[in-house]
């Protein structure tokens, strides 16, 4: 379950045009280090493809710690993405959701484990935040959802941890998965999240005129 906020504002999207290609990774003001590893991403790989994420530690580092322990103690291995709004968002991390007789619970799981991190950044497409309870701010955890359109009503409301970076079109094949009340109608599952050190940003030098 993601607040109320966020369904409002997804029903608009739904019937929106086809959402524009993913923003374009820029190089954060700041360094982007959770450890003394340095800017990290994530591979999620599903069935039907991988996507990469590159985590925002300068801005969620407590949000970034925690995927990032999750993924490696393989708590994302073998969850699904249980909630889909078309257009809207493709939602997944739950623990519960590995357990196929225990799919009334899905989306309840995994939360009440971290303090907002809000910020002004804005909710646009790929980005990468945690799921909360409704009316309750510091009710994060292990579920996040991806973007699949600009939702600027929500900037700020969520803490964005992430932002996707290669394999959107990933993304958008889950989004288009056929659902029965925003449940999707077959298991998607997340096979593997793996944490690595992320690729150098492109320097400005490189761009293209």
């Amino acid at each position: 379950m993601i607040c109320a906020c966020l369904v409002v504002a997804l029903a608009a999207s739904a019937a929106s045009p086809a959402p524009a290609p993913a923003r374009k990774r820029v190089a954060p003001a700041t360094p982007t280090t959770a450890t003394d590893e340095g800017p990290l991403e994530a591979v999620v790989e599903t069935a039907e493809g991988s996507f990469v994420i590159h985590l925002l530690s300068d801005v969620a580092p407590r949000h970034v710690a925690f995927f990032a322990k999750t993924a490696r103690a393989g708590g994302f291995d073998g969850t699904t993405f249980h909630r889909i709004v078309p257009r809207g968002i493709i939602q997944g991390g739950d623990p519960l959701s590995k357990d196929p007789a225990r799919k009334a619970l899905y989306g309840t799981g995994g939360l009440g484990l971290l303090k907002a991190e809000f910020s002004s950044r804005p909710m646009t497409r790929g980005s990468v935040a945690a799921v909360l309870r409704p009316s309750s701010p510091d009710s994060a955890g292990s579920q996040f959802f991806v973007v699949l359109a600009d939702q600027p009503a929500l900037t700020g409301k969520f803490t964005i941890f992430g932002e996707v970076i290669s394999g959107m079109d990933v993304v958008d094949r889950i989004g288009e998965t056929p659902v029965v009340k925003e449940t999707p109608e077959r298991r998607i599952v997340i096979q593997k999240v793996t944490v690595r050190k992320a690729a150098p940003l492109p320097s400005p030098s490189a761009s293209a005129p």
